[in-house]
């Protein structure tokens, strides 16, 4: 049996804004919204996973027209399938991608931060930079055989 969820619910249940949802729903976004007869919107658990799963692409990067393009293939149905599996395969590479990216980042400013506390800490400036601490990291040197 399907309960019939009004929007501050939805709102309590998923920490998003009524507004947030209101958005949502006025970029084409939550598909399958309906209305009771005083106007007033009617969601379902399918909406709450749909506004975590809309969420969660847009904090990974996808594009609002790319997300519209995913939730107007989602409306055809089973048919549709190999284009909503091909548009998130892509989107997880770019997402592999960004992590990698930012991977690479924080390697740097994790160097740079134990580069700070060192010299803090000697009072003297490291002899060895933070780009070749990370250079270092990534390359070890080999072992003597």
């Amino acid at each position: 049996m399907q309960q019939d969820l009004r929007i501050g619910e939805v709102a309590n249940r998923t920490g998003r804004s009524i507004h947030t949802i209101r958005w949502y729903e006025s970029q084409g976004l939550i598909p399958g919204v309906i209305r009771d007869r005083g106007g007033h919107r009617i969601y379902s658990e399918h909406h709450i996973g749909w506004l975590d799963l809309m969420e969660r692409l847009r904090y990974t990067g996808m594009s609002i027209k790319q997300m519209r393009e995913y939730t107007a293939l989602a409306k055809q149905g089973g048919v549709a399938l190999p284009q909503r599996r091909a548009l998130l395969a892509g989107h997880r590479v770019r997402v592999r991608e960004n992590i990698s990216r930012w991977t690479e980042a924080l390697a740097l400013i994790d160097a740079k931060v134990e580069f700070y506390d060192e010299w803090m800490a000697n009072g003297a400036r490291p002899a060895v930079e933070p780009h070749k601490r990370v250079r270092r990291a990534k390359n070890p040197p080999k072992a003597a055989v």
